[in-house]
């Protein structure tokens, strides 16, 4: 539903929606967020974010101490409805784990949700990674690899007004942060066909993705693998690993319905 048509909806409950968002600004850079953190977060007035906090924590959906707040393990249930009625996740899983064990690194499957890619299935390599990446994970689409390669199959007025909109904020030093940069990595996956990560979401990790099309020749998804800096360069990393990501891709793409 339109951003301005819910306001003035009879069946679009506001209340609802502001709890969800609440729950929302928990994540990996945000574990644990005081009262005055939600309002700046949610855009809420202090009051209307502690009741919403009130009534998640009483509903225990959130834990508290009296000054922060964090996720409860209550919130899980939210997400078992997705992991076991749609197949996506589930038929998605065994080509994951078959290219996490081929190339023994890890490899994620993305969407595009809002202004960020959702990881919605993910298989650890042998060498695991630091980035606690998992089900549910949400990564900010201008500097991750998933993020490049779905923003690659969209129009680029798209593109633009996402990256417009969207503050490009540093979570390394080696972050990309500026439009034409973004920009130019994304074009490069529309010719090449993948896109790249190098240490700019965690320092140490780089990763490569490609858009995962389905039988319609529609992008759907995308799927990534990640590995140690020290372990190859990105060069080499290219070269031992993308023919395995994309044949992952055409896997999925052929027998995965995302919907």
């Amino acid at each position: 539903m339109p951003d301005e048509h819910r306001a003035h909806s009879r069946d679009f409950v506001a209340s609802l929606d502001k709890g969800l968002k609440v729950l929302l600004c928990f994540d990996r850079k945000h574990p644990r967020l005081n009262l005055s953190e939600v309002a700046r977060l949610t855009g809420y007035s202090p009051a209307t974010a502690r009741r919403l906090l009130m009534t998640l924590q009483a509903l225990d959906y959130l834990h508290g101490d009296g000054k922060h707040f964090w996720v409860a393990p209550r919130t899980l249930l939210l997400a078992r409805p997705y992991l076991t009625s749609r197949p996506a996740a589930q038929l998605a899983q065994p080509v994951l784990d078959l290219l996490a064990e081929r190339t023994r690194q890890s490899a994620s499957l993305g969407i595009l949700l809002d202004k960020d890619v959702l990881i919605i299935a993910r298989s650890t390599g042998r060498r695991t990674l630091s980035t606690g990446l998992g089900i549910g994970s949400r990564l900010p689409a201008y500097c991750s690899s998933l993020g490049r390669a779905l923003l690659s199959t969209l129009p680029m007025e798209d593109v633009t007004n996402y990256l417009a909109s969207t503050a490009l904020e540093p979570w390394t030093p080696k972050t990309t942060r500026t439009i034409a940069a973004v920009t130019a990595h994304v074009t490069r996956c529309r010719i090449t066909g993948w896109a790249e990560c190098n240490e700019e979401l965690e320092l140490g990790v780089r990763s490569i993705a490609v858009p995962v099309h389905n039988t319609a020749g529609e992008a759907v998804a995308a799927v990534s693998l990640s590995v140690r800096a020290e372990r190859m360069t990105m060069q080499a990393f290219e070269e031992t690993h993308l023919g395995a990501i994309r044949e992952a891709g055409r896997r999925l793409g052929a027998t995965v319905p995302f919907d």
